[in-house]
């Protein structure tokens, strides 16, 4: 049976703003304090939603934080390291960045792969809050705006041209964690093709942090995770060299949907806040591209979404949230879309019958590949509710979005604000006290 709810609202509100504030290291906040306790990309942008409604100087510090690590070719990478903080491998060295190429930062530490662009969502969300609050902080919002509008753009840019060079409307990644999902049956394919060749020595850290190896991936995928490091070390991390020498390359059909909104965003900033004409058609025509993407990918009956194994040149099939990528950006013709919808709503998904809450499992339960306590292969993770929620109520759905922020409450009412949770039981997941559950509670109750 799920938990009893345990936390009135305001209670859970303060117990979440109580958790960013105890995983705050100062100009950024930690993904979670044991197993993740640096700053990651897409969870820093879900943590300046969350701290918007508390603060907005504070939401913007984690951005400008975030942004100071970008490289010089426009990427933001996945990891920015903390100063002097161990416990999570791999760490600065094993990446090598700043000693490899010549775009890597030289004042941060960071790693040498991307995250899903989320974060001009964050930037909205942020000027929404700024927007009901005093002269002084709409100052702050609107500097930040000034400082990085720059920033952004050139963010989205090198996704549109060095992650899409063929211009196909499709981000390729060149890692499975680049997904945000890492060991999501989507790559399993891919992942069966990258042959590891000689791994430098290593000691994994998550699975002394979460020690039930059943939530974890494995060794052997961890292999092949490092494996895959050592080639774009080969490459320098050359934007050009790893189209062309990386064992994995997919594109990914959910990343690029996100990419496609997130352009979509930033342009309608660009709009209000008057900023270069050149940069907001840029973002149009992107937002324009990525989504055509994503929508020719979709079944002809079903409306679900592929994502594309370049290395093996064919179409990647399965049930997991990704195939409802089309439903964040829109763009399915009518029927196509009534039949997703449905898809998500039914048996397979929110509708299975076994669930706890009414929410979106990373994997469908009734795939041969669900795994309900295994990372991204079965649990619900409350970030993704929370953007499906955000997308829906963008798109006019308001009934959707509230059952999605209603359900994602009851789950994460229980205080623990974990990683993922089991499906069935609704038992709090991975590590504990992450800083992007937190976060996705706080918008929902602010």
């Amino acid at each position: 049976m799920p938990h009893d709810t345990s936390f009135a609202p305001t209670q859970l509100a303060a117990r979440a703003a109580y958790l960013l504030r105890g995983n705050d290291l100062g100009v950024m906040t930690t993904a979670a304090p044991l197993l993740y306790p640096h700053m990651w990309s897409w969870d820093a942008a879900f943590v300046a939603i969350g701290l918007a409604p508390l603060s907005v100087e504070r939401a913007v510090v984690e951005l400008d934080t975030l942004l100071s690590a970008q490289w010089r070719n426009g990427m933001i990478p996945h990891i920015v390291f903390a100063n002097g903080v161990d416990g999570y491998f791999p760490g600065p060295a094993r990446w090598a960045c700043s000693a490899l190429s010549p775009d890597a930062p030289r004042t941060r530490h960071t790693s040498g792969i991307t995250q899903p662009p989320v974060h001009a969502i964050a930037v909205q969300r942020i000027l929404d809050h700024a927007r009901t609050r005093g002269r002084s902080t709409r100052a702050v919002a609107q500097a930040f705006l000034d400082r990085r509008w720059n920033d952004l753009v050139r963010w989205h840019r090198w996704l549109a041209e060095c992650r899409d060079q063929n211009e196909r409307g499709r981000v390729t990644l060149y890692h499975g964690w680049e997904s945000g999902m890492d060991n999501s049956p989507r790559w399993d394919s891919a992942y069966a093709n990258v042959i590891p060749g000689d791994v430098p020595e290593y000691q994994r850290e998550d699975n002394t942090i979460v020690t039930d190896a059943s939530q974890r991936p494995s060794d052997m995928e961890y292999d092949r995770y490092l494996w895959l490091l050592e080639e774009m070390k080969a490459a320098r991390y050359d934007d050009q060299l790893l189209s062309k020498v990386m064992s994995f390359a997919v594109e990914d059909v959910f990343v690029s949907a996100i990419l496609a909104v997130a352009c979509q965003v930033l342009a309608e900033i660009g709009e209000d806040h008057k900023r270069p004409n050149s940069d907001v058609r840029d973002l149009y025509a992107w937002a324009d591209r990525f989504r055509a993407g994503v929508i020719a990918t979709t079944d002809e009956r079903t409306g679900a979404a592929k994502d594309y194994d370049v290395r093996a040149e064919r179409w990647i099939a399965t049930e997991t949230a990704a195939q409802f990528a089309p439903l964040l950006c829109g763009g399915l013709p009518h029927d196509r879309e009534r039949a997703l919808l449905r898809l998500l709503e039914g048996p397979r998904f929110c509708g299975h019958p076994d669930l706890a809450y009414a929410l979106i499992p990373s994997t469908s339960p009734v795939s041969r590949d669900f795994r309900p306590r295994e990372y991204w292969r079965g649990p619900v993770w409350p970030v993704m509710t929370w953007l499906f929620a955000w997308c829906f109520a963008r798109r006019g759905w308001a009934e959707r979005a509230a059952t999605l922020r209603r359900e994602g409450l009851r789950q994460a009412s229980d205080g623990t604000f974990a990683e993922y949770y089991e499906p069935f039981t609704g038992e709090p997941l991975g590590s504990m006290q992450q800083s992007w559950t937190a976060a996705a509670v706080l918008d929902w109750l602010g």
